[in-house]
């Protein structure tokens, strides 16, 4: 007797260890509404997922869900593992062909792929994920654990960086602003290209207690030395993930030495150049809270020692 029911004891374990966990289906049909407004509707936690976004690629991976990620786009390239997974093409126009022939129960994009959209009439769902600021990133990637079944990995995520955006938030309150140019083309001194009021840079600037001395309507735009001199900043944060960027910060305070107007700024008499990896701030995955964290330690390196 005891014999039949260790093996029915054993069969049972067996059977609960293959089986998918709960968590992974949900037990009744669940309605999201994605950044676009549009109500998406799924029976099940999806287990087949292309993704062309790499900030969204990051956040699948952050979620523990790359055994399940099974497109990429050519962008997608953190954590090194997403390199391996296979291509769908670019990121503005990925190859429906490449998608379908992956049989994905889900297509993530943060809507500005237009072939994209051509899904929806071969009955694949896709999810627009297309966060504007740091609280829509934590927002998505909660959305993200609730489309995937992983709400206690994505809430440990969030409040991560829950935390550590208050902290800055805290320790930047009673700081001085200091003025900031940030750039990530500077091949023509006297037209650098910049990050507008509406860009992630622009308000990672602000939140790190900095003050972006461009103004305009425009997230990414080319502006004469002329404004920006007229700002005079105090520091010059140079984007070095563009492909565009000086060889070294030393040639570049070289060249503005020798620039008749640019030599006459504050950042330059003082040597506030500083190089960042853009990356940190323009991809809106998980990462975003890193490259706060690194703007603030260019802009006030004092507070981190509070």
């Amino acid at each position: 007797m005891r014999a039949r029911l260790l093996a029915v004891v054993l069969i049972v374990v067996c059977l609960i260890a293959i089986a998918p966990t709960s968590c992974d289906r949900p037990s009744a049909p669940a309605t999201f509404i994605d950044d676009m407004g549009r109500q998406i509707n799924l029976t099940y936690v999806p287990l087949r997922i292309v993704s062309h976004v790499p900030s969204i690629t990051e956040m699948l991976f952050a979620l523990g869900l790359d055994d399940r990620l099974v497109g990429v786009s050519d962008y997608c390239d953190f954590p090194e593992a997403a390199k391996n997974k296979p291509k769908v093409g670019d990121y503005f126009n990925p190859s429906v062909e490449r998608i379908v022939a992956l049989d994905p129960d889900l297509v993530l994009t943060d809507g500005h792929s237009e072939s994209i959209k051509q899904l929806t009439n071969l009955g694949i769902n896709y999810v627009v994920i297309d966060p504007k600021d740091i609280a829509s990133v934590i927002r998505d990637i909660e959305l993200l654990g609730q489309l995937t079944g992983r709400e206690k990995e994505a809430s440990a995520i969030t409040s991560d960086m829950n935390r550590r955006l208050a902290e800055i938030s805290r320790r930047v309150k009673d700081t001085a602003k200091v003025r900031v140019f940030y750039t990530f083309a500077v091949t023509d001194l006297n037209n650098p290209w910049t990050a507008g009021p509406g860009s992630f840079v622009d308000s990672l600037i602000t939140l790190a207690g900095g003050q972006n001395v461009v103004s305009g309507t425009e997230a990414w735009i080319q502006v004469g030395v002329e404004q920006v001199l007229g700002a005079d900043p105090e520091l010059i944060v140079v984007d070095t993930s563009m492909g565009s960027a000086p060889d070294s910060l030393a040639a570049l305070q070289t060249q503005l030495n020798d620039h008749p107007a640019w030599k006459g700024t504050t950042a330059v008499k003082q040597g506030g150049i500083f190089a960042i990896d853009g990356i940190l701030l323009t991809r809106p995955g998980p990462r975003i809270i890193e490259g706060l964290e690194d703007m603030v330690r260019i802009i006030h390196p004092e507070i981190f020692n509070r």
